[in-house]
């Protein structure tokens, strides 16, 4: 994230802290480790592999990637 007042820069974390917000945190957790767990899960698995991504063309990053790689050749 950039500094305070430079919105673009910060679009993309932003986005993400509203989708683990609406899509996780706003569920009741037990313990601090119980957290913990469910956010490294969230952006582990769904974030990352299942979750699919506008600006990836609705993939998920897991399958951008290697794409995007192939095709820079």
């Amino acid at each position: 994230m950039s500094r305070c007042g430079n919105g673009y820069d910060n679009a993309p974390m932003e986005s993400f802290w509203g989708s683990l917000k609406n899509e996780l945190v706003h569920h009741r957790f037990a313990t601090r480790r119980e957290a913990q767990g469910a956010v490294q899960e969230y952006i582990e698995i769904v974030y990352t592999h299942q979750r699919r991504h506008s600006r990836l063309g609705y993939l998920a990053p897991a399958v951008f990637e290697p794409r995007y790689y192939e095709q820079a050749g």
